[in-house]
């Protein structure tokens, strides 16, 4: 088997920003065939479809249809957070391997249904945390598990973007939905981000989270006013006793230097370390200001191709889908991939954690609310019932 027949459920912003170009135009290309795509936005469909000449009988409204109809081996589900769980399962069920960006889900249910399909269809799966290919998380991830810098005692992570991330009013949109800022939050948005790569570094479970959310710029927004949170500080606290904060959001003004200003400290028994996220490329002087570019995360190249960590991270996931049609992937290599730790599951624990300290907080000022203390095991427990003991052993 020379490549993966591919179909792709969902067309809209995460396409646009990151997965066509993975799709036709990177290194990973050519691993895929893209055979089909699926989204009840006919607008967004036919958008991608026409630029990729995508034939019109391999277009769908129903990604059930698409599943049924149309011969696959995997597909990718770039559908909201929320909607991961029934494609994901419907596609596993039908033997096909199956991709999800970041997060595995937005609840443990979900996430957990997922898991366990998973299992019982003897597929694979994969969830881009694209930031476990930055070169910097990596290497981090690699000094740190060799005991260069002792064990994590705090940490604070950012990750801020540009207003007009969730600003429905700005032209052109970012998002295809006037109400996704409020469909969602930075939370589950950005959060899960850092979250997982934090844990990517340390290795530690989660046993407790409190979060503190605003809702200050968004509303205030015209036109269309955003009943949502502009920034939310989610406090993490590890079975060591570790504590981390994680501070995201998406109300910088839009001359930030940035569309994503970022970056981390952690502080440990044997040392700290700074991760310098803000800076990941260059500085230039032009029309629209002065702007960061950032090669490392995505770098079109001259001969057109695209390469960089945002197209790696799943390119590889695809490598090991192949090389498991193949034959070639290895005991070890697969169980890695079955793990729960890569799967997600406790970035997910958290995000829900997060979202549910915040619905049982208080509200301390207009806009402002401080997040009630969530316990993970709990959360795990409420969840699953009996089936809980497969991840708090």
């Amino acid at each position: 088997m020379e490549s993966i027949r591919l179909g792709i459920i969902g067309t809209g912003s995460v396409v646009r920003e990151i997965y066509q170009h993975l799709y036709f135009a990177s290194e990973y290309s050519h691993l895929l065939t893209i055979e089909a795509a699926a989204d009840p936005n006919e607008l967004a469909l036919h958008d991608f479809c026409d630029r990729y000449h995508i034939p019109r009988n391999r277009r769908f409204t129903d990604y059930k249809r698409m599943i049924q109809q149309v011969k696959l081996d995997a597909v990718q589900v770039n559908t909201p957070d929320a909607l991961h769980r029934q494609p994901t399962v419907d596609a596993l069920a039908a033997g096909l391997d199956v991709m999800v960006p970041k997060p595995l889900a937005a609840t443990i249910a979900d996430g957990h249904a997922m898991i366990t399909a998973l299992r019982q269809s003897g597929r694979l799966m994969g969830v881009d945390f694209h930031k476990r290919e930055d070169p910097r998380i990596k290497e981090a991830a690699a000094r740190y598990q060799k005991g260069e810098y002792g064990t994590l005692q705090c940490s604070i992570w950012y990750m801020i973007d540009k207003l007009l991330v969730a600003d429905p009013n700005h032209h052109p949109r970012f998002f295809a939905s006037a109400d996704f800022a409020h469909q969602n939050s930075p939370i589950s948005f950005l959060t899960v981000h850092m979250v997982d790569a934090l844990i990517r570094i340390v290795r530690l479970r989660p046993a407790q989270v409190r979060a503190h959310a605003w809702s200050q710029k968004l509303p205030s927004l015209k036109p269309i006013a955003v009943p949502g949170y502009d920034l939310c500080d989610t406090e993490v606290t590890f079975e060591n006793g570790a504590v981390a904060h994680i501070v995201t959001g998406w109300h910088l003004p839009n001359g930030a230097h940035a569309l994503t200003v970022q970056s981390a400290r952690l502080v440990c028994t044997e040392g700290m370390l700074d991760l310098g996220l803000d800076v990941p490329g260059y500085h230039e002087l032009g029309r629209e200001g002065i702007v960061e570019r950032n090669p490392l995360f995505r770098n079109f190249e001259p001969d057109g191709r695209v390469t960089g960590y945002g197209m790696s991270s799943p390119g590889r996931i695809y490598e090991r889908f192949l090389r498991a049609a193949n034959g070639q992937l290895s005991t070890d290599q697969r169980a890695t991939m079955l793990t729960p730790v890569e799967l997600g599951f406790w970035t997910t624990a958290v995000l829900q954690a997060a979202e549910s300290s915040l619905h049982r907080g208080h509200q301390l000022a207009t806009g402002a609310v401080a997040g009630a203390p969530v316990d993970i095991r709990d959360l795990v427990r409420a969840a699953l019932g009996d089936q809980a003991g497969e991840y708090l052993v």
